[in-house]
């Protein structure tokens, strides 16, 4: 029997409203207490509020997609606009074109051609960007550059519903603005939250993909965990994720248990037991080659 559609979901929306508590706090009464705090929780609630974003887009918690996308439009993690990731990341979906360099926007790999014609210095960061402290440090500042001019070459094309997303993102930006302004937080320490949010997702998209002859192979499982899988909304468990995508962040769990066997099978065992398993492994050592080793040089 098919599952009934609930009418809404309200663990995802207690855990909205429980990050934009933390968000309104750590901006305001917080750093009358602890400073160090009032960080720690504003870099959790960006996180966080990146998670949601990402089960929004797939449809949550309403049926609505305006209803949904509302939820979350303050770009209180600032660097991306919520329409740009949204369409993006539908994108990156397509679990045929995994890792392409040009088909997933998503892909850490680059065209084999096009790495050899980099000059010695860029090749050097983009070596040390395929480490995890590499990813960590460097990934954001790297992903913005690279997103920021992907999408003004698209403006200057004519693009006008990425225009349209940078539109609003920027109506948003100038609410959050105006509210820590008057909250007297202070911009330097809020640029480094959000860029410190953004470095602890980079450890989620560090090695969710890997090049493999199958599409099925290509998307990891990271087994355990209690912080990082919860700041991740359980996509810690992404071959459950991408088998389906429409299924709410707190069933994964329980679909990868009833299914363990089957999903690892289904990826070829590409699996973790830990994220400090993958510290361990890969804090100062790149897992993969930037070149896409399944890619051919033309």
């Amino acid at each position: 029997m098919a599952e009934r559609k609930r009418d809404f979901e309200w663990p995802t929306l207690l855990l909205l409203a429980l990050v934009y508590l933390g968000w309104a706090l750590a901006t305001t009464v917080l750093p009358e207490l602890s400073m160090p705090l009032a960080f720690a929780v504003l870099v959790l609630s960006i996180v966080l509020h990146s998670s949601l974003q990402h089960e929004v887009l797939h449809g949550h918690p309403f049926a609505a997609r305006s209803l949904n996308e509302a939820l979350v439009f303050l770009p209180v993690g600032l660097a991306y606009p919520y329409g740009r990731f949204r369409d993006t990341h539908l994108a990156h979906h397509r679990d045929e074109r995994l890792t392409d360099p040009y088909d997933d926007p998503e892909s850490n790999f680059m065209d084999p051609a096009v790495w050899e014609r980099l000059p010695a210095w860029r090749q050097r960061i983009m070596r040390v960007n395929n480490t995890l402290a590499g990813r960590m440090v460097l990934g954001p500042a790297l992903g913005m550059l690279s997103f920021y001019a992907t999408d003004f070459r698209a403006i200057r094309a004519g693009d006008w519903a990425v225009a349209r997303d940078w539109v609003l993102h920027l109506a948003g930006l100038v609410a959050v603005l105006v509210w820590v302004g008057y909250s007297g937080f202070g911009w330097t320490p809020y640029l480094l939250a959000a860029y410190a949010g953004m470095s602890i997702l980079k450890i989620r998209t560090f090695l969710e993909h890997r090049a493999h002859e199958l599409a099925r192979g290509r998307t990891a499982i990271v087994e355990r965990g209690a912080i990082l899988p919860f700041l991740f909304l359980n996509n810690n468990l992404h071959i459950v994720h991408h088998a389906k995508p429409n299924v709410a962040w707190y069933r994964l769990p329980q679909l990868f248990r009833e299914n363990r066997d089957a999903y690892l099978r289904r990826n070829d065992g590409y699996y973790y037991a830990s994220y400090g398993d993958i510290f361990r492994r890969y804090f100062l050592r790149a897992k993969d080659p930037v070149p896409h080793p399944l890619m051919r040089r033309k």
